[in-house]
């Protein structure tokens, strides 16, 4: 008989499933991984470090650049730490907003996760509908804040700004006759909540279409059922968070259990898988969409109902507005002030946790009194789930430990930080 020797595989970081800057030192024996061995580090961008040297109102768009799929997301755990040591509480209107937009990010992250995954796993026709509801809640994005993904839309004290009345318009081009475009406007009439609200009605029967294609997808089962399974014991002493946790049959959700923002005022449900395989993480995406979907529409009620401020008005740390400023020396002189030495905060620690669409997501602040911090430690899910990447892949094949990858949902702005 041949002596069989294992041998030892490059995975990335230029192949397309290693989603960017992974790579994978694999060991095989045939095509059975013994060992996988994650290398990070390729994309290191010192955000922490960074963060030390700028006014805390600088960083709130380096947020974004972390997890760059769930941007929101991560600005609302930077500014709650902010406002924990400030000791300030958000308007109720700005923290509705905020959770309406915790939402909408939840939907954009799980519908890039989906189509990327299918795409991993070989089916393409998915990657194109997930784009297509993805390109609607972009427009929410840029119509608040100017910006398709890096918004800085929150803020210490609130939001920016409130909602827009008027969503934008798509013009005739070479490329979309007038007939096109007055379909593309028809529910571009109202404001931004009617936009919202009509994505709403029609989201649900868009993840059956998508149900449809993979649930009960023989192909998608044999690829995913039984795969890379983690025991609910296990998923906790590994540190997993979020879909990864709740996936393994741990009920466990920021939103319910340490409620931040309104979420305790919101009626949704926390889905929760039974075996912990790649299958049963997909499951409970699928179903967070449906979830977020409700909680959305809750809040559209509600900001429709209630209008109101969306920023505290103390000027020490949340800008006065631009009428204000051009006629008012005072209100210059804040400005001036806030947009260039920022804002000071008083000397202690804070830790803030949102539940993030991939998990927990956690800023630790130090401040020594200044108008920087002393320290900034990020809490980012995605770093935890890649280190059990090397258990979860273990006897599996090669071409299963693509599905793990897909199924951890990693984005290596927060693992490289």
């Amino acid at each position: 008989m041949p002596e069989i020797q294992n041998y030892t595989l490059n995975f990335g970081p230029q192949h397309p499933s290693a989603h960017g800057v992974l790579r994978l030192v694999l060991e095989l024996d045939g095509e059975t991984v013994v060992r996988a061995d994650p290398h990070i580090g390729l994309l290191h961008r010192a955000t922490e470090k960074l963060a030390e040297s700028k006014p805390y109102n600088q960083s709130i768009g380096y947020m974004d650049r972390l997890d760059y799929v769930s941007m929101m997301c991560n600005e609302h755990g930077y500014v709650r730490a902010i406002e924990q040591l400030l000791e300030v509480e958000p308007p109720l209107r700005a923290q509705y907003i905020r959770v309406l937009f915790d939402e909408v990010t939840r939907i954009l992250n799980h519908l890039l996760w989906l189509g990327a995954h299918a795409l991993d796993i070989g089916a393409m026709t998915l990657f194109l509908y997930c784009f297509r509801e993805r390109e609607e809640l972009m427009d929410c994005y840029e119509a608040v804040s100017g910006a398709r993904l890096h918004a800085t839309y929150y803020r210490p004290g609130g939001v920016a700004r409130d909602l827009p009345a008027r969503m934008p318009q798509y013009e005739a081009s070479r490329w979309h006759s007038q007939k096109e475009v007055d379909k593309l406007n028809e529910a571009r009439q109202g404001s931004l909540l009617d936009f919202l609200e009509d994505f709403t009605d029609r989201f649900p029967g868009l993840v059956d279409e998508y149900e449809t294609l993979l649930t009960d997808n023989r192909i998608w089962k044999q690829r995913t059922v039984d795969i890379g399974v983690v025991g609910p014991e296990r998923a906790l002493e590994l540190g997993f968070t979020g879909p990864m946790l709740r996936g393994s049959g741990v009920e466990w959700d920021l939103r319910k259990k340490q409620p931040y923002a309104v979420y305790d005022r919101l009626d949704f449900d926390i889905p929760v898988g039974e075996t912990g395989d790649c299958y049963d993480r997909y499951l409970v995406r699928i179903e967070e969409m449906r979830q977020s979907n409700r909680i959305i529409r809750q809040c559209i009620d509600w900001l429709r109902d209630n209008p109101g401020p969306v920023m505290l008005e103390d000027h020490k740390f949340a800008p006065p507005r631009r009428e204000e400023m051009k006629a008012d020396m005072e209100s210059l002189i804040h400005h001036f002030k806030l947009f260039t030495e920022g804002f000071t905060l008083p000397e202690g620690e804070a830790y803030a946790a949102v539940e993030h669409p991939k998990g927990e997501f956690g800023v630790y602040l130090l401040s020594d009194g200044a108008n920087k911090p002393y320290r900034l430690k990020i809490r980012a899910p995605g770093f935890a789930h890649l280190s059990a990447l090397d258990e979860m892949s273990r006897g599996h094949m090669l071409a299963d430990v693509v599905a793990i990858i897909g199924t951890q949902d990693i984005v290596f702005g927060e693992v490289d930080r």
